[in-house]
């Protein structure tokens, strides 16, 4: 036995050694020629026998400047599918074939771009206010906690949010990014409707308590202490003054007795 035709697998098996030549075919597609008229014009393609009619038109784009979903490829009076082989076909070396411009599929693909494009323009215009709209909600934030310290809401954040709403609503579009548009439009309306209860509630007075009560506990405390005073100082004078005037009358009941 000679080692050299034996290898030993990974789970310890021994098998002839495997050879790279042995599997390649020995057979060699041969490569074709086919003439392809195109207006006034032939042109002519040296193509693999199996390959498709597609590769073929793909080919044909580099001779005629034609995209290769744009063609009709007719032979023997009839359209052949892009997935169809040549072979399968019947085309041999030196057939004939006629490309035809193909008018709808143009239309089609024109306007998938024309649609593509339109994606791709309001996708970035999303990412845009998307982001503008994050820095916005950020002020609203810092503003919602800046109005709980008592300090007064301007308009102009509010103007810089509807905005961006007016932005959202000129964009027309469908499907996926119709729903993040929607988002977007939640976000903005939330954060005006903060900033509009916030203003609310600036004009109705609602301060809290340790904004609204600015003079210091310790100068309260002895307001009211005075306060007591006064009005005990006031109670016991009024006592002092009627005991005054019934001593009188007693007098003058005696003296005109």
């Amino acid at each position: 036995m000679n080692v050299e035709e034996w290898e030993i697998r990974p789970g310890g098996m021994l098998v002839q050694r495997r050879n790279s030549e042995s599997n390649q075919t020995s057979v060699q597609v041969p490569t074709i020629k086919v003439r392809v008229k195109y207006g006034s014009t032939y042109h002519e393609v040296c193509i693999n026998s199996i390959a498709s009619f597609g590769e073929l038109k793909k080919m044909l784009a580099e001779h005629t400047g034609l995209h290769h979903q744009d063609q009709k490829l007719i032979y023997k009076k009839k359209e052949r599918d892009s997935k169809l082989y040549l072979d399968v076909a019947g085309v041999k070396n030196g057939s004939k074939m006629v490309l035809v411009e193909d008018i709808a599929s143009q239309e089609r693909r024109c306007l998938e771009m024309i649609q593509n494009a339109k994606i791709e323009k309001a996708s970035k215009s999303l990412s845009q206010i998307r982001l503008q709209v994050d820095k916005l909600a950020e002020q609203v934030t810092v503003l919602e906690a800046s109005a709980s310290r008592g300090e007064r809401i301007t308009d102009n954040l509010i103007g810089m949010l509807m905005t961006e709403l007016v932005k959202l609503d000129e964009i027309a579009i469908e499907g996926d990014l119709k729903l993040q548009k929607r988002m977007q439009e939640r976000r903005v309306q939330k954060c005006i409707e903060i900033l509009d209860m916030l203003k609310l509630n600036s004009k109705a007075g609602k301060i809290p308590l340790q904004k609204k009560d600015k003079i210091p506990k310790p100068l309260q405390k002895h307001q009211v202490q005075s306060k007591q005073r006064n009005l005990t100082e006031q109670r016991s004078s009024a006592a002092t003054t009627n005991g005054t005037f019934t001593i009188c009358r007693g007098h003058d009941k005696m003296g005109n007795f």
